[in-house]
């Protein structure tokens, strides 16, 4: 629909406690649309990524660069943190029934 929407359903959760307690926990983009549908406000997948480049364009290229190296250290930690698990089950330390 539009950015408007996007906002005013922002404006409502930060006036609503348990929709903005809701708001602080991460949340699959799905989730994040169908919880503004719950609350009356239409939204789709390219207001949330229209919010996002809108925010990214405020920042300043240091406050950019900050945001990439913590998303590139988390990427490495995640990587990692995979290439462990593959490993031990490739070694049978680790059964598949501990991921289900």
């Amino acid at each position: 629909m539009s950015l408007a929407q996007l906002d005013a359903f922002l404006a409502h959760a930060r006036s609503t406690p348990e929709l903005a307690q809701r708001l602080q926990q991460p949340l699959a983009l799905e989730d994040l649309l169908e919880l503004a549908a719950s609350e009356g406000f239409v939204l789709q997948e390219s207001d949330v990524i229209a919010a996002q480049l809108r925010e990214e364009e405020r920042l300043s290229d240091e406050e950019l660069q900050r945001r990439a190296g913590a998303e590139a250290r988390r990427l490495r930690t995640f990587i990692r943190s995979e290439e462990h698990t593959s490993e031990l089950q490739s070694r049978g330390l680790i059964s598949y029934a501990v991921f289900c």
